[in-house]
């Protein structure tokens, strides 16, 4: 097979981000030289490489196998060019991913901890939805994930062979509240008093939930706000202007004038928080972070 090293970056970024107009944009290319490039890796393989879906494009089986070579050629690519030009890393990277609110709970204290125990390791982080960072994992842009799942807890995603994951905690789902007004004073909220609530909720598209808004809420939820940034979401909150979901674990971070609640009348909701990486033995520096997450958990 004649592939080039950009068709290999493509074909990982494709994976990545879904789409060819997503993998376009992180490229920095236009769709149509994006669509170029996965057409000259199709014909190169002699086989279908993308299944397009209403929801975006996958990886077939075939694209798969050669996603899991291209990132070995790609980290040897980039190996050699340290070597060529002499910049040794001084320190082991790994590049870890994170679902949105696990960095104000997690990060800070497990890179404290990190720093204290592996000072030698250096963590970068991004920040993602859980379909997200299994892309980012399944395409070899990020190393170990932080990711989020609700009973029954099935694999993450149906890729073979499967992600390996380790549970880290449970936590809850509550409401975040103003202090002040109609929920003042209270430590729990019936789940009919939420129906006609003003949430301040995460956007959705086709491939990711929406976040913020009680699951299983009846009727539509009249969403006024949408914000990604869990710091907007909570101030907006406190400023009296609506509700969201939020995991209870994010209770120390909490800023002045908002409080939790749990929900009455419904199933408790509770979200599990686990690291997961590709298949096989992971790394010593992996280890390590997985073991400086867990332990401040």
């Amino acid at each position: 097979m004649d592939i080039s090293s950009t068709g290999l970056r493509v074909l990982r970024q494709i994976a990545e981000s879904g789409s060819f107009t997503a993998a376009a944009t992180r490229l920095g290319y236009t769709q149509s030289a994006v669509s170029r490039q996965a057409a000259a890796l199709e014909r190169s393989a002699g086989t279908a490489l993308f299944e397009r879906r209403p929801d975006g494009v996958r990886l077939t089986p075939a694209g798969l196998t050669l996603l899991r070579h291209a990132r070995t050629i790609l980290d040897c690519l980039t190996a050699a060019e340290r070597d060529l030009t002499g910049t040794v890393p001084r320190t082991e990277l790994v590049r870890l991913g994170l679902f949105l609110s696990a960095g104000a709970a997690i990060l800070p204290r497990s890179l404290s901890r990190l720093a204290a125990t592996d000072p030698q390791i250096t963590v970068t982080t991004t920040e993602g939805t859980t379909p997200s960072l299994i892309r980012a994992l399944r395409a070899g842009s990020i190393d170990l994930a932080v990711l989020t799942s609700r009973p029954p807890h099935r694999p993450l995603d149906g890729e073979s062979p499967r992600l390996h994951t380790e549970t880290v905690t449970d936590t809850e789902l509550v409401v975040a509240v103003p202090s002040t007004g109609e929920f003042a004073g209270r430590t729990a909220v019936h789940v009919d008093e939420l129906i006609d609530a003003p949430w301040i909720a995460t956007p959705a598209s086709n491939a990711e939930p929406l976040l913020g808004v009680w699951p299983g809420l009846p009727g539509r939820p009249d969403i006024i706000h949408c914000a990604r940034d869990w710091l907007t979401k909570l101030q907006l909150v406190a400023g009296g202007f609506g509700v969201t979901t939020v995991p209870s674990r994010l209770s120390p971070v909490l800023p002045p004038g908002v409080s939790l609640l749990h929900v009455e009348g419904a199933p408790p909701e509770i979200r599990r928080v686990l690291v997961a990486w590709l298949p096989g033995r992971p790394t010593p520096a992996i280890t390590a972070v997985t073991r400086a997450i867990a332990s401040t958990t």
